[in-house]
């Protein structure tokens, strides 16, 4: 199992760059340098396997993150760091990272895993620890119903596919649907959500074929949809898989409006995909060019680290750094259980995603969607102004 250790103490000498400006969004952090033994939460999630992408695109919003909280005194005057995990989003390996996160006494809050099924598996070991597993990628409406000690600031299904049902129907018009998913837990929930969101809005999915993760040749199913005469396709994929089935579309006669979840939301996905994933539309809740106060100071900060603009999946890990480095905070020691209390009182935590965040204590998610159109245009993300 490849684990990276990650302190930011080597990094004492930090960016001059980084001015009050820059650190604006986090008003509640303190001025004075942090020192001491490090505070640690533990992370699961892919840095190797199909899914490599987004454990890359974690990391440098984990990174950026906590540079400005050490910059400006840390967490109860102690440096915030990590220990990354490999899991490959793989159930199996997720619960074996659950139990080596519990049974060690540094490990304060737990963040991952990618997908639902890989964070889910582990959960009962989280719950049964009593430690808090921030699952800030995990959409299934079900992952929060795991305990107490799971929390999300992930849109849920419930709320997402209803949106892509809007985009799909309403604003491309689509009558007669044809949906591929991914045939787990994650794909199955969220297929069956867009299903009765589609037809709330005067859709209907006509067929829908589901594939394992591992598939690589879409072929076959696909001329199942082809034949069943739809007038578009939804895809219920990752970046990877996703981009391969973009691939396969014309080669079985498909040339159809295609709309994907916003998971494929992913550079990999333009890179795996070329010039067959132009046009595919999806939505997300990040984009580079929103004007919000929050999203261009953390776009300019991100560019100035890394020389890019950041994604979706750059600002998932980043606002959750936020969101665990406040619950510490608010807690007033390394406590999990006064960490799993302090979530329920946290307000108005910076959000790149949400502006302000919240948690909704029944849900144990936060409270309020925010959703954003793009098209694959040119080889680029832009955004989606309607059929025109």
């Amino acid at each position: 199992m490849n684990k990276l250790s990650v302190s930011l103490l080597r990094r004492r000498t930090l960016l001059s760059t980084l001015s009050a400006v820059s650190v604006a969004g986090l008003p509640w952090i303190s001025q004075a340098a942090a020192s001491g033994e490090p505070v640690v939460f533990g992370v699961s999630g892919p840095l190797t396997g199909a899914n490599a992408q987004y454990g890359a695109q974690w990391k440098a919003g984990f990174d950026l993150a906590l540079e400005e909280i050490n910059a400006n005194g840390g967490v109860l005057g102690r440096p915030l760091s990590y220990v990354f995990e490999d899991s490959q989003s793989d159930p199996r390996q997720s619960v074996g990272i659950a139990q080596k996160f519990v049974n060690d006494s540094k490990i304060v809050i737990e963040l991952g895993d990618f997908s639902s099924p890989a964070s889910m598996a582990a959960t009962p070991i989280y719950q049964r620890a009593g430690l808090v597993q921030l699952g800030f990628t995990n959409s299934h409406p079900d992952f929060t119903k795991g305990g107490d000690f799971a929390w999300s600031p992930s849109i849920s299904q419930a709320d997402q596919q209803p949106l892509l049902a809007d985009l799909a129907v309403k604003k491309l018009g689509l009558k007669k649907i044809a949906v591929l998913h991914l045939n787990t837990d994650w794909g199955r929930t969220s297929k069956d959500v867009f299903v009765k969101a589609a037809a709330e809005r005067g859709g209907q999915v006509i067929i829908s074929e589901g594939y394992l993760p591992d598939d690589k040749d879409f072929r076959s199913t696909l001329v199942r949809i082809r034949d069943a005469k739809p007038d578009g396709i939804v895809l219920i994929s990752y970046y990877a898989d996703g981009a391969l089935i973009a691939g396969q579309l014309k080669t079985t006669g498909i040339n159809l409006p295609a709309v994907a979840v916003g998971s494929v939301y992913s550079p990999k996905f333009l890179e795996l995909g070329g010039a067959s994933v132009e046009g595919i539309i999806t939505n997300t809740s990040f984009f580079p060019e929103d004007p919000r106060s929050e999203v261009q100071g953390f776009v300019s900060r991100f560019r100035t680290k890394y020389k890019r603009d950041p994604d979706a999946f750059n600002a998932y890990a980043y606002d959750a750094v936020l969101i665990a480095a406040a619950a510490i905070r608010t807690a007033g020691n390394t406590d999990r259980k006064a960490i799993r209390d302090a979530l329920y009182k946290v307000k108005d935590v910076p959000s790149v995603i949400f502006g302000k965040s919240t948690f909704d204590p029944t849900t144990r998610r936060v409270a309020g969607v925010k959703s954003v159109d793009l098209v694959v245009k040119g080889g680029k993300w832009t955004v989606f102004g309607g059929n025109k």
